[in-house]
């Protein structure tokens, strides 16, 4: 006699697997993730304005935000001698579904 049902949903295949940890990895970090999440409820941010609501040196974000842009988790626009970042809204989806798959959208 089986204890379970069968599980529901199909597994993540090896090159999504590693997209995803790559991008949880990214959010693992205590200041990377209080960074997308300041560039996620904004339209777009600028580099130069992110240094102060963190408290951190521009050294320092630009750090973190070369992880999160390799990450897929944020875009990268130089506009001049500045540069802006929003979040992909399509990876943000594909993180949301993963986490919970019962909320993915029909």
């Amino acid at each position: 006699m089986d204890c379970c049902g069968p599980l529901c949903c199909t597994t993540l295949a090896g090159d999504e697997a590693d997209v995803m940890a790559a991008r949880l990895k990214a959010l693992s970090d205590p200041t990377r993730l209080r960074l997308f999440n300041l560039i996620a409820n904004a339209d777009e941010a600028c580099a130069c304005d992110l240094t102060e609501p963190l408290g951190v040196s521009q050294p320092t974000v630009s750090h973190h935000l070369k992880a999160l842009t390799e990450a897929g988790l944020v875009r990268r626009e130089q506009r001049g001698k500045w540069v802006f970042y929003s979040a992909d809204r399509a990876a943000l989806a594909e993180l949301s579904t993963f986490l919970d798959p019962a909320a993915a959208p029909v």
